[in-house]
């Protein structure tokens, strides 16, 4: 016995440094811990944290009216915003997908509109089982052997294919492709560069509706170089660099015109069935709010209908898709508003946003948004605002639904390699936020005493070569074990 008082009195006799730290984290409360965490950063960033326990109470609060840019947490509010006003969320979408017309074309031969609705779901995959372009594309070929033109119209929303703030560089890349209520494949397209032999150039494969500027060489072995681009509002691909010969890559860009595209691909699938096209294909675009409902048409020749709104709400959330994020804003604002043609936009569904924000207790000084998906550098939020909207939200007859469409922490989607081992593993779930020196998470999490937490962090102007996001989550699962 005496050997053990002894040799535990040694102990704290030479590490005097750990026993003090053990003692500060048992005497430190919520706002010391989040304090002493997110100084460890480092110069430069600016935070904005605020933790309010089941009882309302802030237990952490860091410029809690501060305004921060909270990128994709953006999408936290606008899929809110469908909840809030859609529903029937869990029945199969009528107003989504796409339809096709025959109208009059030349002479006999019938000309083809292609009409989106505003959903993103339809697909040319040759694995397509439901919203499928090539369902519109046999009920083409069961009706006639020739057309003239096809048109893709897209003009149920007004044409924003790009938010206000939205980065230059962001427009060529899958993160900022085009917005059309006409979209095929997530307006998405993969150019596929494969190498050649050492000093030749590689075979670079992509749909022909592009073209390429190949002046990339395959070399013997890394380092590689190659870079795949293209300028906004160019068909042209642009491929150049050093490919070494064991190492293709896949590289996916954005659309700037889906509906333009749309078309085309259904005048490829038309061709391989044998129906001739001879006219051109084009695109129809909405410019005037008030003009162009498509609503005023004879019944179509054939239309494709999506799943439950419910799952793309989902698969927004745990994959933070920023182009069905901003469809989703268009079709809250069409559906919402007074006005279908003049609300089919981003300004129309900022309303609703607006109008919910205010309903959950926000102040007008608390956010801005300029889009749905978080894109936009324009948008602003202040961590309290956020807390405030969660804490409403779970007040809510549809809040349990909407929580259910947020990523786990270290099980799926954004979140599924952060938290991984930690206490929050599975106990926090929440809307991730990456752009432009910006991190940002909101949502809740169960602490160590089994307690519900609301939280919102925001990391902005995060310095070259730091990540914000290991800090924060560290932040985070510091406070839940003390509670």
């Amino acid at each position: 016995m005496r050997t053990f008082v002894l040799i535990a009195a040694g102990t704290a006799l030479l590490c005097p440094q750990l026993a003090a730290a053990q003692r500060e984290d048992r005497q430190q409360n919520p706002q010391q811990i989040a304090q002493s965490v997110l100084a460890t950063i480092g110069p430069g960033t600016r935070w904005g944290m605020v933790v309010v326990d089941d009882q309302g109470r802030e237990v952490v609060s860091i410029d809690p009216e501060g305004r921060y840019m909270p990128a994709s947490n953006t999408k936290l509010f606008t899929t809110a915003a469908a909840f809030w006003k859609l529903g029937e969320l869990d029945q199969p979408d009528q107003l989504g997908g796409a339809s096709v017309w025959l109208v009059p074309g030349k002479g006999k031969v019938p000309s083809v509109e292609l009409v989106g609705r505003g959903d993103a779901r339809l697909s040319s995959a040759p694995d397509c089982k439901v919203v499928c372009l090539a369902q519109l594309a046999d009920a083409i070929a069961a009706k006639t052997r020739k057309v003239h033109d096809i048109t893709g119209d897209d003009t149920r929303f007004i044409d924003q294919r790009w938010s206000l703030g939205m980065s230059w560089n962001n427009i060529p890349t899958r993160s900022g492709t085009g917005i059309s209520a006409l979209t095929l494949d997530d307006n998405e397209m993969k150019v596929v560069v494969t190498p050649g032999t050492a000093g030749k150039p590689p075979v670079v494969t992509l749909p022909a509706y592009f073209s390429v500027e190949n002046t990339a060489q395959t070399v013997a072995a890394e380092p590689a170089t190659l870079a795949v681009d293209r300028l906004p509002g160019s068909k042209v691909i642009q491929v150049s660099g050093a490919l070494p010969a064991s190492v293709p890559k896949i590289v996916t860009l954005g659309i700037d015109d889906p509906a333009d595209y749309a078309a085309w691909k259904l005048a490829e699938m038309l061709k391989k069935r044998g129906v001739k096209v001879s006219g051109k294909v084009a695109a129809r675009h909405r410019i005037d709010p008030q003009a162009g409902a498509i609503e005023d048409r004879p019944a179509p020749l054939y239309t494709v209908l999506p799943p439950p709104l419910s799952e793309d709400l989902t698969r927004i959330n745990k994959e933070s898709q920023n182009l069905h994020a901003e469809l989703m804003l268009r079709r809250v604002g069409m559906m919402a508003g007074g006005n279908i043609r003049a609300d089919a936009s981003v300004e129309g569904g900022q309303k609703v946003v607006s109008a919910m924000l205010t309903e959950a207790g926000l102040k007008s000084h608390q956010f801005f948004f300029a889009d749905g998906s978080g894109m936009s550098t324009y948008n602003r939020i202040a961590p309290r605002g956020a807390v405030t909207f969660l804490r409403w939200v779970k007040t809510q007859p549809w809040g349990t639904k909407f929580r259910e469409t947020l990523p786990i922490g270290g099980v799926d989607g954004t979140l599924a390699g952060r938290f991984r081992g930690t206490s929050l593993e599975g106990r926090l779930q929440a809307k991730t936020g990456t752009l432009n020196a910006t991190n940002a998470l909101a949502g809740w999490f169960t602490a160590k005493s089994g307690r519900t937490f609301t939280f919102a962090a925001y990391a902005n102007d995060v310095p070259d070569g730091v990540i914000a996001t290991r800090i924060m989550d560290a932040a985070l699962v510091k406070i839940a074990e003390s509670q």
